[in-house]
């Protein structure tokens, strides 16, 4: 059994539940290793993985933890009694935000139990990640620089972004990606105030700012790096507002530590510095992992404390037309 899963199964003990239907692919993957299309059911006496017939051959060859592989078209899963399952157990776990009302439906009548929502309980356990996690973390995010360096050191004026985006994405793959860990964002000039710009042929130009928000995937993980480049002259107040970007980031990283509340920390950041003059559209960061957003989310709102081996993408951001 993994150590994911027992702990999981602790964590549903005493919750009083008897066991969990997973159907988050990343929650799969984190849970089990694998990735492929199914449902994961875990009860204190067995795990099942529930897949059909595309994928049963992979999973047979990656599968790392003791579990019973059923392979069924999802669109008859009658063809396993799943209520022999659940049969000495009333109230089982589910993934609510990823299920929808027909799935929802279709599980009440294949285990005839009372299905109760799990609120984030996978992605609160996915915060503290196990060292593999972090080195796979640290080799995307060297894929990504790697990238970065390279780009940085070929943009000429008359590029595009879409061209440098795709640069980028090429540069990454070559340093060993496995895919990208969201769409490229390349935004210039005027394009650079959108925080979720989409590269278009807008041609890099003298004096331009170029807003670059990309990242690598790595055997399933990912890494996330948010940088601005000035081309040719930086105006002053260009400047300004880069260094009050990077003093914030700063600042935070300089308090983070192990038990720290993070509301303190963005709170005493918010009111070290006047902010009349800048617009802050998003959230300082998140947690980075299997997923490119996770949790905790980096703001004043949110009140938890820091954890040990937490992995977190730090990116204050300032955004205001040109």
């Amino acid at each position: 059994m993994s150590p994911e899963i027992k702990q999981l199964r602790d964590k549903l003990k005493g919750l009083n539940l008897s066991g969990m239907i997973v159907s988050n692919p990343v929650s799969i993957r984190y849970l089990t290793g694998l990735d492929a299309e199914g449902i994961l059911i875990i009860d204190p006496k067995e795990n099942l993985f529930i897949t059909d017939s595309r994928y049963i051959e992979s999973v047979n060859n990656s599968l790392t933890i003791d579990a019973e592989i059923v392979a069924c078209d999802k669109k008859d899963m009658t063809k396993y009694d799943y209520t022999l399952i659940f049969e000495d157990y009333n109230e089982i776990g589910f993934e609510e935000n990823y299920v929808t009302y027909a799935e929802y439906k279709r599980y009440l009548e294949l285990f005839q139990v009372n299905l109760v929502e799990t609120e984030g309980l996978i992605e609160s356990q996915r915060i503290v990640k196990e060292p593999g996690e972090i080195e796979k973390i640290k080799k995307a995010c060297e894929i990504t620089d790697k990238a970065f360096e390279y780009i940085i050191g070929h943009i000429r004026k008359g590029m595009t972004e879409k061209e440098i985006a795709f640069e980028l994405e090429r540069q990454m793959y070559l340093n060993g990606a496995d895919g990208i860990a969201f769409e490229t964002i390349v935004a210039s000039g005027e394009n650079s105030s959108m925080p979720h710009a989409v590269p278009t042929d807008r041609v890099i130009e003298e004096n331009d700012i170029i807003l670059f928000d990309f990242g690598a995937k790595y055997q399933g993980y990912n890494s996330d790096c948010s940088r601005t480049v000035f081309v040719g002259e930086i105006l002053e107040v260009q400047k300004e507002v880069y260094e009050f970007v990077l003093s914030q980031q700063e600042k935070i990283i300089e308090n983070f530590r192990e038990g720290t509340n993070i509301k303190t920390i963005m709170r005493n950041r918010e009111t070290d510095y006047s902010l009349e003059h800048f617009e802050i559209l998003h959230s300082f960061g998140h947690g980075v992992g299997l997923d490119i957003h996770e949790t905790p989310s980096l703001n004043s709102k949110v009140d938890c404390f820091l954890k040990k081996n937490a992995v977190v993408a730090i990116e204050p951001g300032v955004y205001f037309p040109r």
